[in-house]
């Protein structure tokens, strides 16, 4: 009764942010990035209220620019991470920037397209983005086992995370989140979903190293 009184409310009252997200489009990026704020925390009230999740943060978040690779579960970390930092701009596939509507949202939000089968150019223009957008004082975001995994596995890091990590020489927080068992189901359950903030990994190691620390650490909350 409460996954069901959550869907109505919730994707009723998104509905009309909708509207107001394609107005924004033509007011700037400013007013957009504030009705996506008002999502995200509509999405949160509604999980605590309706649902009985509640969210908890633990650890510290960076002080200064930072690359956050955060484990991908559900849906709920994507809605949710205009809350958990300021403004972040997050890589997302290519593919999602095809969809009608959305995908002008995303560009003008300031997302970054992701071309896996890119080759050096599309790498070197998705560099050129993320340097712009941290000029802008953002937070980068990558989820970077490449889509939503069930709770509880653990595969590989995309070979990808690594070719960004040497060329924007960041700090990368390594977040873990456990949304999965709570969150990505129809009927949502109550309980906490937790983010594990961990450690800030300087730039500047070797490949094997930053990616066996950046997998135990998002794997953290997995079992």
């Amino acid at each position: 009764m409460r996954s069901l009184i959550y869907y109505l409310v919730f994707y009723g009252w998104s509905a009309i942010l909708v509207i107001a997200s394609v107005i924004a489009l033509f007011l700037g990026q400013g007013q957009l990035r504030a009705v996506v704020r008002t999502w995200a925390a509509w999405h949160r009230w509604c999980l605590q209220n309706l649902v009985g999740i509640k969210v908890e943060v633990e650890g510290e978040l960076a002080d200064g620019p930072a690359l956050y690779a955060i484990k991908h579960e559900s849906f709920f970390e994507a809605i949710d991470m205009p809350l958990l930092l300021d403004n972040p701009s997050v890589f997302a596939k290519r593919e999602l920037f095809s969809l009608p509507g959305w995908g002008r949202s995303a560009i003008v939000y300031g997302l970054i397209p992701v071309e896996r089968e890119g080759g050096a150019r599309a790498l070197r223009t998705m560099i050129a983005k993320a340097k712009e957008r941290l000029s802008e004082g953002r937070p980068l975001v990558i989820f970077p086992e490449g889509t939503r995994v069930p709770h509880g596995n653990q595969p590989k890091l995309q070979s990808g995370f690594a070719g960004l990590y040497k060329l924007l020489g960041l700090q990368v927080i390594p977040v873990a989140v456990n949304s999965g068992p709570l969150y990505h189901r129809i009927w949502k359950r109550p309980g906490t979903i937790t983010y594990r903030i961990g450690e800030p990994i300087p730039p500047g190691l070797p490949r094997a190293e930053v990616e066996t620390r950046v997998h135990e650490a998002i794997n953290a909350l997995s079992k």
